[in-house]
């Protein structure tokens, strides 16, 4: 029997007070997305308002691109899928076999602290169920506890865009949170790799990678996981 993987994706649009777009990064979901569907796994789409969520268009200019992100934009059911992305707070985790967070700078304000969103990880979590974010996306760990009240990501190996990266682009001082610093400070045992190179780390259940390029390996680390 296939695995479904819920992927929940952000809803926020502006970057701060920049008058900037923000939104998901688009290599974050199309390579996990061709990553488990290839695998013969189930996708479905979530975020917390439901229907389309925001695009940073940064991720759709052509430097941006990849295999797996041409071949989303030219997949009409994927853009079916994500025209109309479920509602997080309809969604449970009993109906799924692991979730996983794509990234962006959306997720630095919304589902940093959404309550169905902690409200899923937990969850799942509870259900010894595999848990992954990439990139920005770790800071949705952050408030998730388990069945003892202690943050599912104290003392476990984790990694998640680093300081150097958000340097890098110059978004040191927009962000609500610096998500090294954020996981941190939650006592999670964080690592990193070279700036914009792949990095991953599995902690049992939970799994996390470092940026967009970390991405397609976050997944497979998931798949594997689930024993695929």
């Amino acid at each position: 029997m296939s695995s479904r993987i819920l992927m929940v994706l952000t809803s926020h649009d502006r970057l701060g007070d920049t008058g900037e777009p923000t939104g998901f990064w688009l290599e974050e979901l199309a390579a996990p997305y061709y990553a488990c569907l290839d695998a013969g796994a189930e996708v479905v789409l979530a975020s917390p308002m439901g229907g389309k969520p925001p695009l940073d268009p940064k991720s759709d200019a052509e430097e941006s691109q990849t295999e797996a992100t041409r071949r989303f934009q030219q997949d009409d059911e994927a853009q079916q899928a994500l025209a109309n992305t479920r509602r997080l707070s309809e969604v449970s985790a009993d109906d799924f076999d692991a979730v996983f967070y794509p990234g962006g700078h959306g997720p630095l304000w919304d589902l940093v602290d959404d309550k169905d969103s902690v409200r899923l990880i937990e969850a799942f979590w509870a259900q010894q169920k595999p848990v992954a974010a990439v990139c920005h996306a770790p800071i949705a760990l952050i408030h998730a506890r388990d069945t003892n009240g202690e943050p599912i990501i104290r003392g476990r190996e984790v990694t998640g865009f680093t300081n150097g990266e958000e340097a890098a682009v110059g978004l040191t001082e927009v962000v609500p949170h610096l998500v090294e610093d954020a996981l941190i400070d939650g006592g999670a045992r964080y690592s990193k790799g070279d700036d914009f190179t792949p990095y991953t780390r599995r902690d049992g259940q939970l799994i996390t990678g470092q940026n967009p390029p970390s991405s397609e390996p976050t997944a497979r680390l998931l798949l594997e996981a689930l024993g695929q």
